[in-house]
Parts: structure tokens; C-alpha cells; sequence
């Protein structure tokens, strides 16, 4: 989940900086508002795509979401790019979430299946095994 959590905040810290020649440009917003405002942003969004291994990151991740959707009203046509990258950053915790659990899973029994197998036969069994997997 964390990488594509990731993935999903390098991307948007490209679009979200690029909302910054837009405001300028479009809506006449004062450069260093502007720069301040989404600047912040995609620099904060970079910070998090790098540190979201820890479980802070991750719930700093989603207030940027909202940050980003509520600041998404100051620029016309930024509020439909908003709610994609909130989609997708919704969309990637769930399957994110699921992918873990099937790791998981997949560990555990992978990690059952070696404790029952005991003796020489049981090593022979899962050399094999190894081998066939390679």
C-alpha cells in the first residue's frame, strides 16, 4: 500500500506544482501566494512520497488530500484534477490494503507449510520445492 501511496504522491507533486503557473497566469493570483500555496504543497507532497514507510506519513498524506481538494476551489478547472488524484489516492489505500493481506496470507501459510514438514524427508520435500519455484 505505502508504494503506491507513493507513486501515487510523486505524481502529484508534479500537477499540484504546475497549478502554480496556472493561478498565476489564469486567475491574476499574486505570485508568491500562489507559489507559497501549491509550492508548499508539491514540496510537502515529495516529503511524503519519500517518507511513507512511517504510519504518520501516511495520515499526513490524506490531509494533504484534503488540502488539496479545499485549495482546488481557488483555480477554475483544478477541482475535477483534485478529485482524480483523491480517487486514485483512495482507490491505491484500498487495493493497497488488500495486496498486504494476500502477502500476508501468503506468507503464513508459506511459513506453515515449512513447521510441518520434519526429518530428512521433509528437507528433501522442500529443496524441491525451492527448486521448482527458481
Amino acid at each position: 500500500m505505502r508504494v503506491v501511496c507513493a507513486v501515487i504522491l510523486a505524481f502529484e507533486a508534479i500537477v499540484i506544482g504546475l497549478f502554480v503557473p496556472v493561478a498565476i497566469a489564469v486567475e491574476g493570483m499574486a505570485p508568491a501566494m500562489a507559489g507559497g500555496l501549491w509550492g508548499g504543497m508539491a514540496a510537502a507532497a515529495l516529503v511524503l512520497a519519500g517518507l511513507q514507510k512511517y504510519r504518520w506519513a501516511h495520515y499526513a498524506g490524506w490531509v494533504l488530500q484534503a488540502a488539496f481538494l479545499f485549495t482546488s476551489f481557488l483555480v477554475s478547472g483544478a477541482m475535477l484534477i483534485a478529485v482524480v488524484f483523491v480517487s486514485l489516492w483512495v482507490t491505491g489505500v484500498v487495493m493497497g490494503r488488500r495486496t498486504d493481506a494476500m502477502k500476508a496470507a501468503h506468507e503464513a501459510r508459506a511459513a506453515a507449510e515449512t513447521t510441518q514438514e520434519d526429518g530428512p524427508a521433509g528437507d528433501e520435500a522442500a529443496s524441491a520445492r525451492s527448486r521448482q519455484t527458481r
